[in-house]
This record gives structure tokens, C-alpha cells and sequence, in this order.
């Protein structure tokens, strides 16, 4: 039989700090000379459940802008989002959103 776990009294009144949440991270696809217009709207439609238009919209600007923006949020969740586009083979990285 195993003991519970200790846990340690905290008074109510300390200060645990909290957490800065960052949420101004993007993840970016960039073009390539590899894949298919259709095949990068696929993707964005298959993995990011967007819509025909928002997908071919998104893939315009990779196609024509070299690069677009495909989400927005927390640090870790546009790394997930960029080792996802790595699997489908698409070019992506993780960047800190420009203040505006």
C-alpha cells in the first residue's frame, strides 16, 4: 500500500504569483516548391477545420506573399500547430506577433 501524498499548508493569504499568460504567438506557413495549392488548402481545411474559402484565402497568401498567418494564440499550442504543418510537409514556423 502506498502513502497519500503530502501536501504543504499554505496560508490563504500567500502570494503564489501568477502566471503571465502570452497569447500574442502566430504560426506561419511559409511557400514551397513542393506542394500543391490544393493540397495546402486541404490542410488548412483538414487540420484547422477551416472553411473552403478561408483555406484558399490562407493559401493565396502563402502562394503569393511567400508566407500567412494561420493561427494566432499561446506559445506552446503554435508550436503544436507547427510540428503539425512539419508532419503534412509544410514549411512553418512559430513567431511572436508584431505589436501594432
Amino acid at each position: 500500500m502506498t502513502a497519500p501524498l503530502a501536501t504543504p499548508d499554505i496560508a490563504e493569504d500567500t502570494d503564489l504569483g501568477t502566471r503571465t499568460l502570452d497569447p500574442d504567438w502566430q504560426t506561419v506557413v511559409w511557400n514551397d516548391p513542393v506542394n500543391l495549392m490544393s493540397y495546402v488548402v486541404h490542410v488548412f481545411r483538414t487540420y484547422f477545420g477551416y472553411s473552403e474559402a478561408e483555406a484558399t484565402r490562407l493559401m493565396l497568401g502563402v502562394h503569393h506573399e511567400g508566407h500567412a498567418v494561420v493561427s494566432e494564440g499561446m506559445r506552446e499550442q503554435m508550436e503544436l500547430h507547427a510540428q503539425a504543418m512539419h508532419d503534412y510537409g509544410l514549411w512553418a514556423t512559430v513567431r511572436k506577433a508584431p505589436r501594432a
